[in-house]
Formats: structure tokens, C-alpha cells, sequence
């Protein structure tokens, strides 16, 4: 079941993780990652397809009062945002050592989409920003990079993260 259907969290933002589907890791060699993360987060709703590869999975990380969707996607969809992504980037705007993350780019075709969600409470004002912390995005996203040797980029931004 997404986030998206369940009334106690709201989207805050997305990640995506662009890489090769030669590099796309078994379910298991995932689970096993984010257990390394500890206890701090935990998987709830994981489906894989019949090569044992995850096909999406909800992170649960209640101490950070937030939780992530995170879902595969290959095909036409990754093609057009990486045509998108390219054309938006300029090789001026690079930050030392994202020019490597560009030219990596050139051989993605699949993509783990990171949807962050923030557990809302009912004693928390309707916009209090305050409470989520956004650093487990950061975390799982560097996480899932080191699995399939990925990118990781802020779609909103159009930056490297």
C-alpha cells in the first residue's frame, strides 16, 4: 500500500536514484542494506518480482517521524527524465566532482523513485516543518547508490544529492 492512501502521512519530497538495470541488486543484498542501517528503520509492504529484484517497498523510520515509498521504474519513463535532466543541467553549474555524476548519467535506464513522506501527528500545527527530519532521506538515498552504483538526484532542484 502507498503512503499516498494513508491519512497519517503527507508527501514532502522525492528523490530518485538513476542507474544501470545491469547494476540493480536483489531483493535480498537490499534488505540486508537497510538492516545495516540499524533498527532505526524498518520495511513494511515489499514486493519483488520473479528474479527476486525489489519492485517497491515502504521504509518505515518512526524515530525521524517519517517514512519513504521507494519503487523501481525503467523503460520510456527514465529515458524522458534523463533527456529532461540533461538538458536542464549546465556543466558551468557543477559543483567539483558532479561532473562525474553527469557523465555516469549517459549509461542509466532504471531508477529507484524515494518518496518521503512525514508522519503527520494530530498534537502538530497543519505546516509545522519543524518536526520531520529530512536526513534519512539523505542517508537511505546514499545507501541505495552504493547498492547499484547510482546517482542520486533532487528532481524538484534538478541537483545531484
Amino acid at each position: 500500500m502507498s503512503l499516498f492512501e494513508n491519512a497519517e502521512y503527507r508527501w514532502r519530497e522525492t528523490f530518485l536514484v538513476l542507474f544501470a538495470s545491469e547494476d540493480r541488486p536483489s531483493t535480498k543484498d537490499f534488505k540486508k542494506a537497510i538492516s545495516a542501517l540499524g533498527d532505526r528503520y524498518s520495511v513494511d509492504s515489499l514486493v519483488e518480482n520473479d528474479q527476486l529484484q525489489l519492485e517497491s517497498l515502504t521504509l518505515l523510520a518512526p524515530l525521524d517521524n517519517a517514512a519513504m515509498d521507494i519503487s523501481f521504474i525503467e523503460g520510456e519513463e527514465v529515458a524522458e527524465q534523463l533527456e529532461q535532466m540533461r538538458e536542464q543541467i549546465s556543466e558551468e553549474d557543477l559543483l567539483p566532482g558532479e561532473d562525474e555524476k553527469l557523465a555516469r548519467l549517459a549509461h542509466c535506464n532504471a531508477r529507484y523513485d524515494i518518496l518521503h513522506f512525514e508522519h503527520v501527528q494530530d498534537f502538530l500545527a497543519e505546516e509545522d516543518d519543524e518536526f520531520m527530519d529530512p536526513g534519512g532521506l539523505l542517508i537511505v538515498a546514499e545507501v541505495i547508490c552504493g547498492l547499484c552504483q547510482g546517482v542520486a538526484v533532487d528532481p524538484q532542484s534538478g541537483t545531484f544529492v
